[in-house]
């Protein structure tokens, strides 16, 4: 959730030149940004990446913590405090300095600030009473944060957030709009001139088109220098274009006119016969960095007007655990890995993904479905479902089993994942009708509206923290999908209801957070899985390979899986072909 999900390659930084003397680098995002402020923003296609930093960053190869706008950190004793130094002469996109003062800005004022609908207020609320931690100026370069509790991730949360410019925002804090909303909240959405954004990252935003591309300059207040005292990035401009069809994206990419392309698996094959002759290379990180899953919408309550989010009717049938057990066994995702993603890809089990130290495999008694229809429709009457003549599904009283199946319309593997999840369940009696939307539009699906019956989606970027994956899976996550409750500051909903189980995951991740001994946080997160893999909220598919094709223009890539090849984005060097 906080990386940047595309990838590079490339050429010799003897060959690199600046300004107009070499085409800018031109990467592609199948969204456009949503906002410019990143306190609001809810989607992985941002500018965010390119603009700001925080005080610690994560190596994209080991996942290891290393100095940024820091340029160190004490821990104390009891693991519950951090002092940072920041570096020396820091300097906002504007000239003006980076202080301590933008430091404790930045937490106690926007990402602390209840007013605030900040999706990452989940990650730093620490314990059952949900407290922030204490934040504190001591001079204008150190800054302390203190822990109520014990809490694992706490170096890795406060660390790799982005740092945001008090100067420049402090105002709209202090202010409010004819409704009482908080100026900040309409402040720096994407009708802002790009060039009054003030960022603290390698890059700033030189211009913004609607539907078309956003075009990065290098920023000439950015503090890092090479061992050689040369100002990086190297790369001067940075075209991303926004091309929502995966299929012109490769069109494209075919013709020259992008210079990384993420490779879907059905692609691969074409690309990779014309690796040689497109002069790119296709980098192989193994499999994502997050899961992929089909799940149904469990809240059983009502929105402002009475009217239940889900169809009382469904509700019932998306609730019975047997419906959900008869889903998971009736869904053939061996064929879904050889004949959609071209074998490219493995079959996930786990909540938490292959890559992470606390991943519970099947060997080590994860409970699995494999496919087997028969048991799916044995399951199914066992609960009290019953076959018409036609085969098929009624329920209890007698109506037509039939829900939708929500799914973005710019990833075509995806959609192709969902026809065949459709054809799938019709064998079993089910009908399941395709809503393909934009990835936005899903978004408010899912976290505003709650009005989706199954949606096919994945999860990416979980890193090597199981914690962040509570945004998702704990009961007020912000990215909770399933069983969403009440947004932040809003009463809470009628008749929404949290299972026995639900709760026990909550109990989880906040005893998981308390546990600094590994082997005891791996049990607690086993546990988690097993109650997943027991109750499917959700179901999981295909984790697909990481792939990405990019032009051999350009130098320095080290892609993985979990930093995919932006990681290192200073470090990448770029030569005319």
């Amino acid at each position: 959730m906080l990386s940047c999900l595309l990838a590079l390659s490339g050429c010799n930084l003897s060959l690199l030149k600046t300004g107009d003397q070499v085409s800018p680098l031109v990467l592609v995002t199948p969204s456009e940004p949503t906002t410019f402020n990143y306190a609001l923003n809810r989607s992985p296609y941002s500018i965010f990446p390119f603009i700001y930093e925080g005080l610690l960053s994560e190596n994209g190869l080991s996942a290891q913590l290393e100095p940024e706008l820091a340029q160190s950190w004490e821990i104390s004793e009891d693991q519950q405090q951090i002092t940072f130094t920041l570096r020396e002469a820091l300097k906002w996109s504007d000239g003006q300095p980076l202080t301590a003062d933008d430091v404790v800005f930045s937490f106690q004022d926007i990402y602390f600030n209840q007013k605030i609908p900040s999706v990452v207020q989940g990650l730093l609320r620490i314990g059952p009473s949900g407290a922030f931690p204490l934040v504190k100026k001591l001079d204008s370069r150190r800054v302390m944060f203190r822990a109520p509790e014990p809490f694992a991730p706490f170096l890795r949360y406060v660390g790799i957030l982005p740092i945001l410019p008090a100067h420049a925002l402090q105002k709209s804090l202090q202010a409010t709009d004819n409704q009482g909303n908080l100026k900040f909240l309409s402040t720096w959405g994407t009708d802002t001139e790009p060039t009054k954004i003030i960022g603290n990252g390698s890059y700033i935003m030189e211009s913004y088109t609607p539907n078309q591309r956003v075009v990065f300059q290098r920023n000439p207040y950015y503090w890092r220098k090479d061992t050689q005292g040369n100002t990086q990035p190297y790369i001067e401009r940075i075209v991303w274009q926004i091309i929502e069809s995966t299929d012109t994206q490769l069109l494209r990419f075919r013709s020259g006119d992008l210079d990384s392309l993420p490779v879907k698996s059905e692609a691969f094959g074409l690309l990779k016969q014309e690796e040689k002759r497109g002069k790119y290379t296709i980098y192989n990180g193994g499999a994502s960095d997050g899961v992929s899953f089909v799940g149904f919408n469990l809240n059983q309550a009502s929105n402002e007007q009475g009217q239940p989010f889900v169809d009382p009717i469904k509700s019932r049938w998306f609730n019975t655990l047997a419906f959900r057990q008869a889903v998971a066994s009736a869904i053939n995702r061996e064929r879904m890995n050889n004949n959609i993603y071209q074998g490219l890809g493995e079959v996930q089990h786990a909540a938490i993904s292959t890559h992470s130290p606390y991943h519970l495999s099947p060997k080590a008694g994860l409970k699995v479905y494999n496919y087997n229809p028969q048991q799916a429709r044995q399951l199914l009457l066992d609960a009290g479902f019953q076959y018409n003549p036609q085969g098929q599904l009624l329920d209890w009283d007698g109506n037509h089993v039939q829900f939708t199946i929500l799914v973005k319309s710019e990833d075509k593997s995806r959609v192709d994942a969902a026809v065949q999840i459709k054809q799938d369940l019709s064998k079993i009696g089910m009908q399941a009708d395709l809503q393909l939307l934009s990835f936005n539009s899903v978004l408010k699906k899912l976290l505003s509206t709650r009005d989706w019956d199954c949606y096919l989606g994945a999860f990416e970027g979980g890193g090597v923290e199981p914690h962040i994956l509570s945004v998702f899976w704990h009961s007020q996550g912000s990215f909770h999908q399933f069983n969403k409750g009440s947004r932040p500051g809003k009463p809470p909903l009628k008749g929404w209801v949290v299972s026995d189980w639900e709760q026990e995951i909550d109990r989880l991740f906040e005893a998981g957070v308390r546990e600094f001994d590994e082997s005891k946080r791996q049990e607690i997160y086993g546990r988690f899985q097993q109650i997943v893999a027991e109750e499917l909220p959700v179901f999981f598919l295909v984790n697909r390979l990481t792939l990405q094709a990019t032009r051999d223009r350009l130098a320095n890539v080290k892609f993985s899986a979990l930093g995919g090849g932006f990681w290192n984005l200073h470090e990448l060097t770029l030569a005319e072909n």
